[in-house]
């Protein structure tokens, strides 16, 4: 299977979709349970969401499910939010906390050592090298990490998310004026909710490549699945009178991004 797809533009903005994929090798779905094989925690239709929002923009896209290995968890398996319920390098229980493995069949030390490699590296891989490409070209890069989640997980967190969740690691992944444009477009979108780094800070993908200082700058958009799908659950269908209400917010955030990044790259010439 392929791990990683990767559709190249000549925008400074890439968007990643490290949790969209579904594909799982048959050595890990005979392995999982019931609740598993629902993949209940897939970003769904996350990539269909954002399609041709930004025409220049280039697209990384896992392949693989998040059961597989969690593209957007640290290689080392450190929390990212150390003393708050959430998932692992291999998850051993869906967002719910409700084990999603067969008894017995739940992901060894030799898992995680074999996926790194075959998935989890060579996506990094593919998404490093195009932020390099982007940066040769433009002097400045900007990572949009893409994302959603079903608004309501008490195991995660309590109540009901905000639509719009920006994560900038605190401020310090991209530049101010990235964040303060972002935040203000999620504000101002009529008939939606939005927060600033709240319960999600931007997984480990924003965290380790967003270096301002360095030209590259890393910004996640974790969306409630409400704002754009039928339901919550099973079948996780797109409702498309939402989505392109939606997308409307999502095309303007990402046009002002561009702008941006361009002005970023003519200070720093």
């Amino acid at each position: 299977m392929s791990v990683v797809t990767v559709s190249r533009g000549t925008s400074p903005v890439i968007l990643a979709c490290p949790h969209v994929g579904t594909e799982l090798p048959a050595a890990v779905a005979d392995r999982l349970d019931a609740n598993g094989r629902l993949l209940a925690d897939t970003d769904w239709h996350i990539d269909r969401l954002y399609d041709g929002l930004l025409p220049n923009a280039t697209t990384v896209c896992a392949t693989f499910h998040r059961y597989v290995i969690d593209a957007n968890r640290d290689p080392e398996g450190v929390s990212l939010y150390p003393g708050q319920n959430t998932t692992g390098l291999i998850p051993e229980t869906d967002f719910d906390g409700v084990p999603i493995w067969a008894k017995g069949a739940g992901p060894t030390q030799d898992d995680t050592a074999e996926r790194l490699a075959a998935f989890h590296a060579p996506y990094h891989a593919a998404l490093a090298a195009e932020i390099a490409r982007v940066k040769a070209i433009h002097g400045v890069a900007v990572l949009y990490d893409c994302h959603s989640i079903r608004s309501t997980i008490p195991f995660l967190f309590e109540g009901r998310l905000p639509d719009l969740n920006i994560g900038t690691a605190s401020g310090t992944s991209c530049a101010p004026a990235i964040e303060a444009a972002v935040a203000r477009h999620a504000a101002a979108a009529e008939g939606y909710t939005s927060v600033l780094n709240g319960r999600f800070l931007g997984g480990w993908t924003t965290r380790h490549y967003g270096r301002p200082s360095d030209g590259v700058h890393a910004i996640q958009m974790e969306i409630a699945q409400s704002a754009y799908l039928a339901t919550e659950a099973v079948p996780f269908a797109y409702d498309e009178a939402k989505a392109e209400r939606l997308r409307a917010v999502l095309k303007t955030i990402l046009t002002d991004i561009e702008a941006i990044a361009l002005t970023l790259k003519d200070q720093s010439a």
